[in-house]
């Protein structure tokens, strides 16, 4: 029998240990590698990527020279503390991400750069910097600036982990001298975004970007009678059933570093007359939830509108367009997966 538990009824309390713990691949990148990465031949770009970060792995795996292994002939220290993928979505870049933190010894990190600016928001700037300093890799997926004050942020956390010797490798759909471009007057920002930028040696992969693809083909939408009958079919395990409404105001009272211990347990989600977000705060509360539940693989039963509606046209065309695309390609990839959990 199914257990139906309500999202809205949970509010997590989670410790400064438990916040870092949870920074590591999902379950969908927890066993890549280099070498169960395949490039498209046709894309020399991807191989070179591939060697550029076994390289780097290295150079993480082996402490920099110092004293006299430094002056007479130690292993040369690398010219930047970290390297860079830029690519469109869909090339590959978290799972080569990934394949360097498993391929990585010692202490590391792995976390989006919402994940590591919530952190920021949850432990301080100043505790954040000292509980990374000890690390010897920090992973950020999906880098991207939405604000100037997450620009200021990671300008400052990047540069400060650097200095502390702290190996750093990044992904994003946007080279690090344009981020921020489309969202803010990135212009007035320059020395930080410049900042960011010279902490990293970037590799491009290449390959069909997202843009070029569109967004899949949503399921149909269903009205709340033939949910039920889905959720009355749903068999074994946790369900987390709430009203989409009632859940999008319950996120604005749990911080956003709590969304993965928010659904700690649940094996798929119901929701009741989902309807188009019209503010903006609340689509970007709800992208960060979107990206915990596809890092957890949890299938998505809905009724009301389809997921390719969720967001306004403005936003879908706006400068967080990247961020959208990817929720509703996930969210929609969530709710196929649901109808077949009821079929």
């Amino acid at each position: 029998m199914p257990v139906i538990e309500h999202l809205t009824q949970r509010s997590p309390k989670v410790s400064v240990d438990e916040l870092l713990g949870g920074f590591y691949p999902s379950p969908r990148f927890g066993e890549v590698s280099f070498d169960s990465y395949r490039p498209d031949p046709q894309q020399p770009s991807q191989t070179a990527a591939v060697t550029k970060l076994r390289e780097f792995a290295t150079a993480v795996n082996e402490p920099e020279p110092s004293g006299f292994r430094k002056l007479f002939g130690g292993r040369k220290p690398a010219s930047r503390a970290g390297i860079y993928l830029d690519g469109g979505f869909g090339v590959g870049k978290t799972h080569l991400l990934a394949s360097l933190w498993h391929a990585s010894s010692g202490s590391k990190s792995f976390g989006t750069f919402v994940e590591y600016t919530n952190l920021v928001g949850a432990l301080t700037f100043r505790k954040t910097v000292e509980a990374l300093s000890g690390y010897s890799l920090v992973c950020i997926d999906e880098f991207e600036l939405d604000d100037p004050g997450d620009t200021v942020l990671m300008s400052r956390l990047m540069r400060e982990l650097a200095d502390a010797g702290v190996k750093l490798a990044a992904t994003s759909n946007t080279l690090p001298g344009s981020l921020g471009d489309g969202r803010f007057a990135a212009q007035d920002f320059q020395r930080e975004i410049q900042v960011l930028a010279d902490q990293f040696e970037v590799a491009r992969i290449d390959g069909d970007d997202y843009r070029h693809r569109g967004l899949p083909q949503a399921p149909e939408a269903i009205d709340d009678a033939a949910l039920r009958d889905r959720i009355d079919s749903f068999s074994a395990g946790v369900l987390a059933e709430d009203d989409f409404s009632d859940l999008l105001r319950h996120l604005a009272d749990v911080h956003p570093s709590r969304y993965r211990q928010l659904l700690d347990g649940v094996d798929a989600v119901a929701w009741h007359n989902v309807e188009t977000i019209t503010e903006q705060s609340v689509a970007l509360r709800f992208v960060v939830l979107a990206d915990r539940l596809y890092d957890r693989d949890v299938p998505i039963m809905a009724s009301g509108t389809t997921f390719d509606n969720l967001f306004t046209p403005e936003m879908m065309g706006g400068g967080y367009m990247k961020k959208y695309y990817r929720a509703v390609s996930r969210l929609t990839a969530l709710a196929r997966q649901g109808s077949d959990v009821a079929s």
